[in-house]
């Protein structure tokens, strides 16, 4: 028996400043559904997941949610004003005998839910939305933009949770290895049209150039017929006017038909300006070590960098990565050791706090009143790489409107934010690139485009960044940073820092290690075996689920361990040893499941 939909939109409309964003939509999300939602930035993607979550209402249409289904959004900027810390809006929906599921999800997150909202960063509050959205476990789960501002471990962490879970989700980001890892569906917003493909991301850009191709030969038929058309209007119809009418009010149902079609927005116009060669050796760097207070960041480290390098540095959060690029290029000073520049160098940097953009002016003021671009005299000029231009043109270039010009920078999204500093990046003459997390918010064709333009770079690239299929493309070496002052070189991207990593080497870590667990297996190692390609990467998986499980039941053990909770709450306390057990059966089907496996690998 069919089941009934989660979320149904039937002939949803909805008009912005005048143009039409959605025209009729309808959709339809189905248990079990886990879908990739993709479009340019300001296609609708998140307008349409508001209308989804009932959040913004549309002109005309419905919304349908069945009762008893609950529909969770994670909010991208939620307002967290009545709640004295992250924690307590985490659980704000939740139960306070089911509190302990913050817990659970902060550690797997990298967030601290004893952190004052007051002093939270941008970072941390998304990601307590997110913590909030997880715990609560709805039927129907809204995920916009999830990974920005994790590190790749916590991407990791949602990535298995999201894989194992039954509950359905919609899923917007950026992040291509995180959307083919997970979704089984796409949604693609494209002027106003949403259309679905029952496969997930994986394959999405060869089905969009395929539609488009469809397209471009749709409209070049049309202009042709049209052209046909056209010349016999103009040499037969004084002849045959009365009894060809129809056939000139077919022509102008054509042309009508060409004017409606709605032209693809371009991409924008990136394009970097090595300049000057600089010298063969960019940087090196001998025995740098750093330390702050206890933490030590980077100790006894040796690096050479030479011109056209493209290193990249990954690790998680808060480990240090940003601070050893600072040292890199002599924004900062090490402890111990020392860094040699190499000659020539002019450095441009994408900073991932945006400090060069002042979002209470507009983007005209923005360019023009940067020193780097501004042009003496002349207010509505700007200086790219070493050539006048005016400002609204070169916005133009990065897909921004005449209107959008004299708008406040904090008005824009995310990804018109980062489309903005690339503006301001590109400006400048550079044979060293500093890129500190580029991606955040950009969308696949912008991306796209940037991975390209950095190929053709003639200069050197230091990126720090936690997006694994764009380290992939652009990285010939990565540098690992896995923490006590540990940072290791490795060739090539992440797959291949994955690939040369030793199988025992320890997990990378900020703080102290979390506490010791049960011994379990570790990941197997890749060989011919008579385990088919499913079966292999289950083994491969099932490490991970094993860790994941211990730690859980560590954690409950210490909510049970907590003196009176079972006279004092009860149904707290009979909750978790539920789950206490359910894991403790999970973990002992899974490591079973190891054992045949590898049994039957050996």
């Amino acid at each position: 028996m069919a089941r009934a939909p989660l979320l149904q939109l039937s002939g949803i409309s909805l008009t912005f400043g005048g143009n039409p964003l959605f025209d009729g939509l309808d959709l339809t999300v189905q248990p079990g559904d886990r879908v990739a939602l993709v479009g340019r930035n300001g296609s609708g993607k998140s307008t349409l997941m508001k209308i989804m979550a009932g959040l913004v209402e549309a002109d005309q249409g419905l919304r349908t949610v069945p009762p008893g289904v609950s529909v969770g959004y994670m909010e991208q900027d939620p307002d967290l004003s009545a709640y004295a810390t992250l924690g307590d809006y985490a659980a704000s929906g939740l139960p306070a005998d089911e509190s302990y599921k913050v817990d659970v999800v902060a550690e797997g997150l990298k967030f601290r839910p004893d952190t004052p909202v007051s002093s939270a960063s941008g970072g941390e509050r998304r990601r307590a939305a997110l913590a909030k959205l997880m715990a609560e476990a709805p039927e129907l789960m809204l995920l916009d933009e999830p990974t920005n501002h994790l590190d790749i471990q916590a991407i990791q962490w949602l990535e298995r949770e999201l894989s194992e879970t039954r509950t359905a989700f919609v899923l917007i980001s950026h992040d291509r290895a995180f959307l083919r890892a997970l979704t089984r569906a796409t949604l693609w917003v494209d002027r106003g049209e949403v259309r679905r493909r029952e496969q997930g991301f994986e394959g999405f850009e060869e089905w969009r150039e395929q539609i488009w191709a469809e397209e471009d030969d749709a409209r070049h038929k049309l202009e042709r017929k049209i052209k046909h058309e056209a010349k016999w209007a103009v040499e037969g119809i004084s002849a045959r006017r009365k009894r060809n009418m129809g056939r000139v009010r077919a022509l102008q149902d054509l042309r009508a038909q060409r004017a409606a079609m709605i032209r693809r927005q371009g991409t924008a116009a990136l394009d970097l300006d090595s300049g000057p060669t600089s010298g063969k050796k960019v940087i090196e760097a001998k025995g740098l070590t750093k330390a702050y207070g206890d933490k030590q960041i980077i100790r006894d480290f040796d690096l050479r960098v030479l011109r056209g390098d493209r290193v990249a540095f990954v690790g998680p959060n808060g480990i240090g990565k940003t601070t050893l690029l600072k040292m890199l290029i002599g924004q900062e000073t090490p402890d111990a050791g020392t860094v040699t520049l190499g000659t020539n160098l002019q450095i441009a940097v994408f900073d991932q706090t945006r400090a060069r953009l002042d979002p209470e002016a507009s983007l005209w003021e923005n360019l023009t009143g940067d020193p780097l671009m501004a042009v003496s005299g002349a207010s509505d000029q700007v200086m790219v790489r070493g050539t006048p231009k005016h400002v609204v043109g070169y916005l133009k270039d990065f897909l921004f409107s005449e209107l959008q010009a004299r708008a406040v920078v904090k008005s824009l999204s995310g990804g018109e934010k980062a489309r903005l500093l690339l503006a301001k990046l590109m400006a400048q003459e550079s044979n060293l690139l500093i890129l500190d997390e580029p991606t955040n918010d950009l969308d696949v064709e912008t991306l796209d485009l940037l991975q390209d333009i950095l190929g053709e770079y003639d200069g050197t690239v230091l990126l720090v960044s936690h997006d694994r299929d764009f380290i992939d493309r652009v990285a010939t070496t990565t540098i690992a940073m896995e923490g006590e002052g540990r940072a290791t070189v490795y060739a090539g991207g992440w797959s291949d820092y994955q690939s040369q990593r030793p199988v025992d080497a320890p997990a990378p870590k900020v703080a102290a290690p979390k506490p010791a667990a049960a011994a379990r297996p570790d990941p197997a190692p890749k060989k011919a075996d008579g385990l088919s390609f499913t079966e292999r990467k289950r083994l491969d998986e099932l490490p991970n689920v094993i860790e994941r499980l211990e730690h859980e039941i560590a954690k409950l053990g210490e909510l049970l361990a907590t003196p009176d909770l079972f006279t004092k709450e009860p149904l707290k306390f009979r909750k978790a040893s539920d789950m206490l057990a359910e894991r403790q059966q999970a973990l002992a089907t899974a490591e079973e499941e190891w054992l045949e496996l590898e049994e039957k690998a050996g």
